[in-house]
């Protein structure tokens, strides 16, 4: 008997133990959710554009299809606002988190304490230094850049004469590692024509700002006359700076990121912007979303997804004209 009672103190020690055990990697912090129940996902971008607001279609697209309840919130490129906001979905008890990370060592900390609450943390865009996150999903940035390049460095052989004088515009100094990449992928793509040569580089990611950028450089280099912008915002400050210097048909653009605005330039008369690689926001969103509904099922998934950029030019318009439809139909 005695033999008995200590047998069963002793199952009773070890189902006490693998109870504790799987709260500490289950429940809340990485267990599958109770069938039938539904799982909540937050999605947070830090910008208004266009870009941001197909992730979100993408992202809303999947999650209706997925059966998930989905919010999403913007920061505008406040740190301190994504910090919030990430804690307030903490707070709601959101199962995972799809986010563009606004810095990638700034960004970690609040993105650290959810993960330690058991929030699933996908990271799309950009990324942050750290390795908790289960994915991260992206436009390959080098690809974007090179991609450019290679159709101006076709433009310079047949346009041009072999000959330019180039204004590069990036975004360095607000997201080094995504911009590095760009804007060597484009270089690359044309440092070895031997009568081509970089003449000026200067950050201006934002439109407003782009302009009185390219104007200045335009004024203390008049033999510019092919400029490529990183990002939308650049590429849009220097279509603008063109036209007001009355440099239409004088100096060329290319560009990268693509929106219903950049496909009204590549079909304007003026003949200024000549190419963008446009990324897939609607796709990395879905993507970002479906990767978040599988971590939280405990699946397996990717950890690092790179999809390739998309090329525009003046000189395939109705393919212009197919991505302003197809915009137009995803945002309804």
């Amino acid at each position: 008997m005695r033999r008995l009672i200590l047998l069963i103190v002793l199952l009773a020690g070890v189902a006490i133990l693998a109870g504790c055990t799987r709260d500490r990697s289950g429940g809340s912090n990485g267990s599958a959710p109770a069938a039938g129940s539904r799982i909540k996902i937050a999605g947070m971008g830090f910008e208004n554009d266009q870009f941001f607001k197909l992730c979100e279609v993408g992202m809303s697209q999947a999650a209706k299809k997925a059966g998930v309840d989905f919010v999403y919130g913007n920061n505008a490129s406040s740190l301190d606002k994504e910090i919030s906001l990430v804690d307030t979905y903490a707070t709601d008890r959101v199962q995972a988190i799809v986010i563009a990370p606004q810095n990638s060592k700034a960004s970690v900390a609040a993105l650290q304490r959810a993960n330690q609450a058991g929030i699933k943390v996908v990271t799309y865009d950009t990324a942050i230094d750290a390795a908790f996150p289960v994915a991260v999903i992206r436009s390959d940035q080098t690809g974007l850049g090179s991609t450019t390049g290679k159709e101006a460095a076709q433009y310079i052989r047949e346009k041009m004469g072999g000959n330019a004088k180039v204004a590069v515009i990036s975004y360095i100094s607000w997201m080094p590692e995504a911009a590095t990449q760009r804007t060597q992928g484009f270089e690359n793509e044309i440092k070895n024509m031997p009568g081509v040569r970089i003449v000026a580089r200067q950050d201006a990611w934002m439109a407003d700002k782009a302009i009185g950028v390219v104007e200045g450089i335009l004024s203390a280099h008049p033999d510019v006359n092919l400029i490529w912008a990183a990002n939308e915002g650049g590429t849009v400050g220097a279509v603008t700076a063109v036209r007001n210097d009355g440099k239409a048909g004088k100096i060329v653009v290319f560009g990268t990121d693509m929106s219903d605005q950049m496909a009204g330039f590549l079909l304007a008369d003026d003949n200024v912007l000549q190419a963008v690689t446009g990324q897939k926001p609607v796709q990395i969103g879905e993507m970002a979303l479906n990767t978040a509904v599988k971590a939280v099922h405990n699946q397996p998934v990717d950890k690092r997804v790179m999809l390739p950029g998309q090329l525009f030019t003046r000189r395939q318009p109705d393919e212009v004209r197919k991505y302003q439809a197809y915009l137009r139909s995803v945002a309804q």
